[in-house]
């Protein structure tokens, strides 16, 4: 079985609304709705979890009544912190999920996420116990001087870097295993850290699989507008198809 597990637990502040940003309406839907709608219309994808900011489970589940998201299992409460949040969410699948199945986790606020990017990344994760969603880095990248702030002698090779996002993928038994690790050790969980930084801090090594710029995390405001603009181009499209 193959479980989404959907981060929504934030409050969204950067975003200068009165209601968190997961929640804002596009269009008449909610940012959350386009997430889940992904996972919802996705073959590969069996069962869904959320784990949503406490005080919004309700509303939540009315919306996934109303567009449909039948997929949608469990919604639990989220932490203080990222890594709170997905650890509730991976603890909560204990007894839900067998140790082989495969878990996809994925900001609730990244409401792009394309059908082969996913496809991909659980098909990366079947092969190798995981997958990361990245993208190739095109800028140039210096070292900051150790012996004279603001210059620099080093540059690191943009074709070692990548860029990655979600949505990552991890058999369920060493997702847990991870989980418990860290918490109890206090390695990788702290921060902007998240379970690929918290993976690599506890000696795992990372599979990389496709992405697409389109996936695009909604954090300011500027990033709804170009999630608007994605939204209108797909429509023109449409149309003229």
């Amino acid at each position: 079985m193959n479980t989404a597990i959907i981060i929504a637990g934030g409050s969204g502040s950067r975003m200068g609304q009165d209601i968190p940003k997961q929640f804002i309406h596009v269009y008449d839907k909610p940012v959350l709705i386009y997430t889940l709608e992904g996972f919802q219309r996705h073959p590969d994808i069996d069962a869904i979890e959320v784990v949503c900011l406490d005080g919004w489970h309700d509303v939540l589940w009315a919306y996934a009544k109303q567009f449909h998201i039948d997929k949608l299992k469990w919604v639990v409460s989220g932490g203080k912190t990222g890594q709170e949040s997905i650890r509730n969410g991976v603890y909560h699948l204990e007894g839900e999920c067998r140790g082989s199945d495969i878990i996809v986790i994925h900001d609730g606020i990244r409401p792009m996420v394309d059908d082969t990017v996913l496809t991909d990344v659980i098909q990366t994760a079947k092969a190798y116990g995981n997958g990361v969603t990245s993208l190739p880095y095109n800028e140039q990248i210096f070292v900051v001087s150790e012996e004279m702030d603001g210059t620099t002698t080093e540059y690191i090779p943009r074709e070692r870097l990548r860029r990655v996002s979600t949505p990552q993928a991890y058999r369920f038994e060493t997702l847990l295993r991870a989980y418990r690790t860290a918490f109890e050790k206090e390695i990788g969980i702290y921060g902007a850290s998240y379970t690929n930084t918290m993976m690599v801090e506890l000696g795992e090594r990372l599979y990389f699989s496709s992405g697409s710029d389109k996936n695009i995390k909604l954090t300011t405001k500027d990033d709804l507008e170009m999630f608007k603009a994605y939204l209108r181009m797909d429509r023109d499209a449409g149309r003229k198809g």
